[in-house]
Formats: C-alpha cells, structure tokens, sequence
C-alpha cells in the first residue's frame, strides 16, 4: 500500500470513528422522548434451548361447527389477522367411488371450472382474477376438493362466492373442453411408460389392493378415459357433488352469523343429495416380489403392505414411530444407514397413508442397478431389526422434540388451517383432534411405539415391486462415516 494511499484510508477511518460516536450521543440522549424506549425483551430473539423441552406455543383454534339444511357439515374459525377467507370444499367423491369408470372421478373435478351457463373457461378465470380470488381444485383416491380464497370485504367476496357457487353447482363439462383435457391425459398416459417409478408404482397399488378401488390410479388410463362421457360426467356430479356429500372448511375474517350464511349459500348451491357410503377394507394382499424390466441405470424399490385408516387407535405411535424409522428424513434409521453410511442413495422414505380405509404403508428408494438386491435385503432387515428391538429412548426423545418444533407449522396460516380443518371433517375426526395428537405423541414410550408397529407391520408380509435393468449384481459396500461409493447419477422420475 502507497504512503498516499494509507493516509487516505486512516482518514476514512477516523471519519467514520467520529460518525459512529455522533450517533451514539444520538441514540444516548436524555431527552429523548420515553414512548421510543424498547424494553430488551420485546426485541430479544430468543433460541429453542430455551424453552426447557417445552412446546412452542401453537395458535389457538376455537373450531365452530353445525350442519347446513341440506346436510353439509361446517367447521370454521374465526380469523381476524388478515382481510381474507379460505374456504374448501371436501367431498367423498375420489377415484375409489369411479364405480368401474376409472378416470371418471377425477376428470369430473378437472372439469368444473371449465364451463357454466354464459361463461367459458377464460370468462372464469378472469372473474375470480378480476376480484383477487383464486380457485383451486383436485381429485385424489379418498376425496375430490374445490377452494376458493378471497378478500373478505363483501364487494369482493360475494361475488367471487357467486362465481364459485357457479362453478362447484353448475359446471357445463363443454364438450371441446373435454376433449382437450382427454388428450392432455393420453399424453401424460405416453409419458409414463417413459418413467420406471411411475410403472412401479402402477404394478404396486394393482398387487396391493387388487380388485379393491384403491387398486386403480385416479387419472385412470388410456383405456377408460378415451370412453368417458359428458352424460357420465354430469351424473356422477349429481350424486358425488351432493351437499350431504360435502365438508364445508371455513377460516378467515368473517363473524359466526356472516359465515353461517356463506356456507348456507354454498350448500345450497350443490344438488341435492346423501353422502356416499365408505368403501369396503381391502383384503390382506399376497406378499412377494416382481420386476418391471426398464433399461436405466438405476433400479427404482417399492415396498409396501397394508397399513391403516384414519381413525385407526394407533394413527399417533405410528407416526412417531415411522418419524424414527424413516419418515423423518435426515436422522431417521433407512437414511442412516442407506444413503449416510452406504451412499447407496439420495433418498430413502417410509411413510403411512392414513386413509378412509386401509390404506399403504410404503418405502420408496432407488439405487444403483448392480447394488438393489442388496438394498433390498438391507431394507428388509432394517425394519425386522426396528419391529423386534423398537426405538431407542434417544430416537424416541428427539423426534418428540422435533415434531413438538414442526407441528406448529400445521396451523401457522389461514390455508393450512383450512386444510386442516376439511381433513377432520372428511374423516369424522373429533375438534380436539390436533390438541389429542400431540398429547398423545408427547405421552408415547418406547415399548408402546414398539407394539404399534409391530401390531400393524410384518417383515414376511411385504408386497415388493422393482422396475430396472437386469444385471449382475455386487456385494453391498461395508458401512463406512465416509462411504466411498455414492449414487452414479441424479434419480430418475
């Protein structure tokens, strides 16, 4: 540095010393007025070490609830914080009530906000554009849902209600509509056979249910859906979409009496109607495994068998327990021993899809061609290992301590309230349902995790579906803090 050079910087330094010390006499002032003093607290940013392994604070619900005259059922909550209001609307009326029509189910709720008398698909979503308010829609195996957000101020909320009573009472299925959205299904239908997991997946559900509804995908496939007709559409509209069919969830900046007639004109807007009746349980499917030839790299391994519905008794031990198996991501057993100490994948998963009846408990990986029936004998003797021994106290303490830190999340905004809210509903599940679960969860043992799991899973019942290559295959490497093989390519979809 030249002698100028430094003169220069020392000068700037002190300038800003001395600029420094003008703000702090600012800051220090006595006269400064008292109503701008901050007490320390209210700005301190305080760390979870120091809540002493208590809770966070949830947000507080208080879940109103009755049934309209046409016999839907309501829950809502008043939410004040914000001008706006989320309402969704649950329906039994997934791809398990297609009643042999596979598709039907889900091409009708694709369908409603295509057309209603005087409008078009683009006069509709200009309608809810124009007034702030957007509109949602989607159809799974259990259930099909339609959404609408909007601001609460009655010039913008009535009429995108108005817009979406249309939409949900009224819809068209326009004929030019229906072939387009046909086509973009037979072009997703081509594209899968391009996509091993997505094969997998197909063969599994079909091993593991069979003949039951589950079996079949919602999109249905390019058999059935070609067939479907608009006159199909419109009755399973008339008796899925009826409002003794419906859950109506509720949250946003609306009085008790506001919300009460909101919902009345929702029902109303619905054919008339009875709910549907549940579905039959499965049957307990033969366990074993098959292959999908694919020519890829790696090899993509579903494991399965039949796990619970939503109001089975051990729904809560059975969470926290997969958490620690393998539901949890980073920390669970399959992630460390799989992918941390193998490298034999990016990800490994286990998960149980609580449904209206039983529905799959899963483990989804894939790795490397030469290297999956290793995986595979490792997978399986990591979950005898973990039904015989259970969860350590350590696992056990930590991933009550994690899900007492996550579950928060479940109600920190209008939206995830909403869902929340249509899920209990839908599945008949008490107004203390989310207060019970984490009292539940935080009340678990060890050997009461144990016997859940062990209750509801079987190592010699496992339903197993591989889509790879052929190939000769290698020894496992040994488990290693720095695995020296790792996934030779970005998994494939």
């Amino acid at each position: 540095m030249s002698e100028r050079n430094g003169l220069r910087y020392g000068l700037l330094g002190l300038a800003v010393l001395i600029l420094l010390a003008l703000l702090l006499l600012v800051v220090r002032r006595p006269d400064a007025p008292a109503t701008q003093a901050v007490p320390a607290d209210s700005a301190k940013i305080e760390s979870l070490t120091e809540i002493n392994g208590q809770a966070p604070s949830r947000r507080n619900l208080e879940i109103q609830t009755w049934q309209t005259a046409e016999g839907a059922k309501v829950l809502f909550v008043e939410a004040r914080e914000l001008p706006m209001l989320d309402l969704r609307l649950t329906f039994a009326a997934g791809s398990s009530q297609d009643d042999g029509v596979q598709g039907l189910a889900m091409l009708t709720n694709a369908m409603l906000n295509e057309g209603v008398p005087g409008k078009d698909v683009g006069a509709i979503a200009a309608g809810f554009e124009s007034l702030g308010a957007e509109f949602g829609n989607g159809a799974y195996r259990d259930m099909a849902v339609a959404s609408l957000r909007s601001l609460s101020a009655a010039d913008k909320r009535e009429p995108a209600l108005q817009l979406f009573n249309q939409v949900i009472g009224q819809p068209t299925f326009p004929e030019d509509a229906l072939a387009r959205i046909k086509n973009q299904l037979l072009a997703g239908f081509e594209y899968q056979k391009q996509n091993p997991g997505k094969l997998a997946s197909l063969q599994l559900f079909e091993r593991l249910y069979g003949e039951h509804p589950y079996a079949h995908p919602s999109e249905g496939n390019e058999g059935s859906v070609p067939t479907i007709s608009r006159e199909q559409l419109q009755a399973f509209h008339a008796k899925a979409y009826a409002a003794g069919n419906a859950v109506i969830a509720l949250v946003g900046d609306l009085s008790r009496a506001e919300a009460e007639a909101l919902t009345a004109e929702v029902s109303a807007a619905l054919p008339a109607g009875p709910a549907l009746p549940i579905i039959a349980q499965p049957d307990v499917p033969q366990a074993g495994a098959s292959h999908i030839e694919f020519p890829s790299n790696q090899t993509h391994l579903m494991i399965a068998q039949l796990g619970i519905d939503r109001r089975d008794p051990d729904y809560a031990a059975l969470f926290l327990g997969n958490q620690i198996f393998g539901g949890g991501g980073f920390g669970t057993r399959l992630m460390s021993e799989v992918r941390e100490k193998r490298g034999l994948t990016y990800g490994v998963y286990s998960g149980f899809s609580a449904m209206q009846v039983r529905g799959p408990f899963m483990i989804n990986l894939q790795t490397r061609a030469e290297l999956s029936a290793g995986t595979l004998q490792l997978i399986k003797d990591l979950l005898r290992d973990y039904l015989a021994s259970g969860p350590t106290q350590e696992e056990l303490d930590n991933a009550k301590r994690e899900l007492a830190g996550s579950f928060p999340l479940s109600t920190a905004s209008n939206a995830a309230i909403v869902g929340q809210l249509g899920s209990m509903g839908f599945y008949d599940l008490p107004l203390s349902h989310l207060e019970d679960f984490m009292r539940e969860v935080q009340a678990l043992g060890v050997e009461q995790v144990k016997a859940a799991m062990a209750k509801h899973l079987d190592p010699e019942a496992l339903v197993i579906v591989s889509a790879g290559p052929t190939v000769a295959q290698q020894e496992l490497p040994p488990p290693s803090d720095k695995p020296v093989e790792q996934p030779s390519a970005v998994p494939e979809h």
